[in-house]
Order: C-alpha cells, then structure tokens, then sequence
C-alpha cells in the first residue's frame, strides 16, 4: 500500500534547485581532490609519492575523525534558521580562501617546508568541507520526510554534482594549461615547475569564487520540515553506540568505505591513464577528427571563439601539440562520461520505484565492474575505444549516485523508529567517516603503488604506464565486485521503508496533536 502525500512535505522545484547548488560547490573541492591532488603534489610541488600519500592520508583521516564531532554538534545546533542550514552559510567564506590555498605553491620552500604546506592546508581545507558538507547532507533528510520528495530532491542534487564535476573534468586542465602558458623547447623543469603552479592557482581560485556563489544560494532558498518526535539531549557516546543497534547503517558504513576508496583510487589513476598511459599522438588524430586543432598556430598562440578561449583548440601539429591533446582528451572523457551519468541519475527515480533502490544500486556496482574490466583490455592508441566504455561507465553507475544517499536517509528513519531518536546528523557524519577514511586510504594508497614503481615526473617508464592501466582497471573493477558483495546484505527493501515511514508519519502527528 502506498501513503498518500503529505502536501506540506513537498519541496518545491526552486527549492531543490537551490539545495542542489551545494553540493556542486562542495564538488569542485571534492573531483580537485580525487582527481588532481595526488598528481598536483608530485608533480607541481615535487613531493615524491611517499610523501603525496602522507599529505593526503593524514588531513582525510583526521577530517573521517572530524566528521562525527561535526555530524552531533550539528544535530543539537538550535538557530532561527533551523539546525543544519546555518552550517552551509557559516562556512561559505572560510572554505573559498583555504580552497584557494591548498592549491597554492610557495616558491623557495625546502621539501620539509614543502611538505608541510602541503599538510596543514589541506586538513584545514578537509575540516571546512566536513563543517559545512556533513550538515549539508543531513539537511537534504529533514527536508521532506515523503520518500518520493526525497528521492527527486537527490536526482536534482546529483544532476548537479555531476554537472560541477563535468565543469571541473572538462576544464580543470586546458584552464591550467592556458593559464601556464606553453613550454618552450629551452624551459627547464623548475621554470615550467613555476609556470604549472600559477596556472592551478588561478583556476582553484575561479572555483573558489564559485564556491561562495553556491554555498549563499543554497542557504537562501531551503527549509528544514522534518522535526524530530523526540528533542531529547544525548551525549554522543550513546548516539555511537545506538548505531551499532542499527544494522542498516553498519552495512553501509562498510559499502561507503569500499565506495570511495574506489573513487580516490580510480580518481587519480584515471587521471594518469588519459594523461600519461594514452598516446598524445593518437588523442591528437581524434581531436584533428571533430575540429579541435588548429595546425596553422604556434603553441602558445589562442584561437578565436569560446573554445579557443578556455584552451580545447589544440595548436600545431601531432607532433608539436604534445601533452595538451592528453589535457583535452581528459576533459572530452569527462565530458562524455557526465553527459551519460546524467541519464543515469535522470532515470534512479523511476527505477528505484520499478524494481527498488537495493536492486538499481547492485546491478550497477556488477555492471560498473565489467566495464571497468574491460578497460585493462585497451591500448594506448585505443582513444575512441576509451572515449566509449567512459560512456557506458557513466550510464550504468550515473544511478547509483542518488540511490545510494537517498538509502542513508532511509537509515536515519530506520533508526528513529526503532529506537525512538532521531539522529540525523550522527548516522551522516558517521557514513561522512566512512567516505573521509575511503578517500584517505584510496588516495594514499595510489601513492604508495606509485612509489613501489618509481614513478618520476620528469621521467615516466613503461612500467608506470602499465601501473597506471591496472590501477584504472583491474583494481576498480574488484572493488566494485566488493560493494556489489557487501550491498547484497542490506534487507531494507520498498516495503520496509514505507511502512517505516507511514509509522513515523504517525507518531510525529501523535506528538504534534494532529490525529
């Protein structure tokens, strides 16, 4: 049996456009990091990979620590705006002008010094997206307390991550490129070392801007609904005991820390596939192929129109072009891969209410795993090949995306109906730890295969090339077999969801008097 809808539990649509802005500021931090900062360490502030990890693994598990201690002080906030919605506002300018300068590269700087920089600013850039995206997340569960409300407010939100993510996979790269300028054939390491640096500096500092914009949109327009039946004040020793009682959130505390391992891993691995495994020359042929070449310009020189303008006409010839045609290559890849993702998460509403959010979510994690599988079986002149499976990647995954956060919103009711507490913010900031030590362990991890290997940036063997084509393959394609394996346990199905719900609806009318 369905509940009929609650009209006062509907959100309108400018209000889940609104929210939606939020995370996409959020994943401008978040694609930087998994993509870009293994690389930006080592190969911008000259870290070696040993010392990479490190500045990633400690700043992630201090934030996967942090993340708790946010996730309860936000569920006894007590403001005019509500509980989490303030966060979202207060962490606005702090979060843009730390963005900004974990991206940053002091010139003159020892490696100790170097390394150090490299640390401090990045946990304090990971202790602002934990104060402001914790409280976020939890505030996308007391906005509606209909499940197919919360289910189209996620469609809405990860449509919009998706598109943050394509502006910063399509873009990221021929802004840096176009912002450092072109290397000249007498430019040693250290100048084009210095020249790499300003142009990150510039484009983080674009998106940092952006940030702001988004984060005070989406203060601005939400509203908090859900009011928990009980107010009862906990310390928070009991609420992390509670949720050892709650066996849904244990199973996805273990997929969410398999999940995104599998981001972080994949992030920065497949950053290296398109930049260093795939041929320059053949990623060239293909652009040449859909206009994207200019052979009559010098490197350096711009071309006319928008896309000259952001830098994906590629000047010279296949032999002169060199690592840019890599940087637009990557930016196409992630084009085509959000485009598709899109369709997915257009399509999670319809399919969870056809066959279940349990049902969509597993057969994407199988099929993920396939297709990543099949990228092991790809040369480096096999761009269109590439350009192909990262399609199909992006629609199969592109539903599990929303599911999965709409299921954690499950969790919180699955949990306050059992036990009688409402602790919204400690079940998101516990799966938050969950993700943070994913990201620390997925991260670090790279770096520590890319030291086993030797990898250098000034000189990149076959035998990092073929690292980099495993770790883009092979490695993601069992972790997605892993999350597959661990969701199979998960019994929260429609129809207990429902009936949680319908109950819960209940005793809220009980307490407020509206039987």
């Amino acid at each position: 049996m369905t509940r009929p809808t609650d009209k006062s539990q509907i959100i309108p649509v400018y209000e889940k456009i609104g929210y939606s802005f939020g995370d996409s500021a959020a994943n401008f931090v978040f694609l930087t990091m998994v993509c870009f900062q293994q690389a930006f360490y080592t190969d911008v502030m000259r870290l070696t990979p040993g010392q990479a990890a490190l500045a990633i693994l400690i700043p992630r598990l201090w934030d996967a620590f942090f993340d708790p201690i946010i996730g309860s002080t936000a569920d006894r906030t007590r403001t005019r705006w509500g509980r989490f919605r303030p966060w979202v506002l207060w962490t606005a300018a702090p979060w843009s002008i730390v963005m900004t300068l974990a991206y940053f590269t002091p010139t003159g700087w020892s490696n100790a010094a170097m390394l150090t920089w490299a640390i401090v600013t990045n946990t304090l850039l990971m202790s602002l997206y934990s104060a402001n995206n914790m409280p976020y997340a939890a505030l996308g569960g007391v906005m509606s307390s209909d499940q197919s409300e919360r289910n189209k407010l996620n469609a809405y939100r990860f449509a919009a991550v998706v598109f943050a993510q394509w502006i910063v996979q399509t873009f990221t790269l021929v802004l840096r490129d176009k912002f450092a300028g072109p290397r000249t054939p007498d430019m040693s390491n250290e100048v084009w070392n210095t020249h790499q640096a300003h142009g990150w500096e510039v484009t983080i500092g674009i998106y940092a801007m952006i940030c702001f914009v988004c984060f005070v949109i989406t203060f601005a327009t939400t509203k908090e609904r859900v009011h928990a039946v009980s107010n009862e004040k906990r310390p928070l020793k009991r609420d992390l005991a509670d949720l050892l009682k709650n066996s849904p959130w244990i199973i996805m505390f273990l997929v969410t820390f398999i999940h995104f391992s599998l981001i972080s891993f994949q992030g920065g691995a497949g950053y290296q596939y398109i930049t260093r495994y795939a041929n320059s020359q053949a990623a060239y042929d293909v652009l040449h192929n859909i206009g994207l070449t200019d052979p009559n310009l010098k490197p350096g020189e711009t071309a006319h129109g928008f896309l000259g303008t952001v830098g994906y006409i590629i000047p010279g010839t296949r032999e002169t072009a060199g690592s840019s045609s890599n940087s637009a290559l990557y930016g196409i890849a992630g084009t085509v891969s959000k485009v598709f993702q899109i369709i997915g998460i257009i399509c999670a509403p319809l399919l969870a209410m056809r066959f279940g959010k349990k049902t969509v979510v597993i057969a994407g994690f199988l099929l993920s795993m396939l297709v990543n599988f099949a990228f092991y079986f790809l040369g480096k002149n096999d761009i269109l090949g590439m350009l192909v499976l990262t399609g199909v990647y992006g629609l199969v995954y592109g539903p599990t995306i929303p599911l999965i956060w709409s299921i954690f919103a499950d969790v919180v009711d699955f949990g306050e109906w059992k036990l009688g507490y409402r602790a919204t913010g400690i079940v998101f900031a516990t799966i938050g730890f969950g993700l943070k030590a994913g990201l620390a362990f997925g991260g670090a991890a790279l770096g520590w295969v890319e030291g086993a290997v030797g990898y250098n940036v000034d000189n990149v063997t076959e035998h990092s090339l073929q690292m980099f084509r495993i770790c883009n393959s092979i490695i993601p394609a069992a972790l997605f077999l892993a999350c597959a394996g661990v969701m199979c346990k998960l019994w929260l199905n429609q129809q207990t969801t429902q009936q949680v719900a319908m109950e819960l609806e209940e005793r809220r009318r009980k307490t407020s008097g509206l039987q």
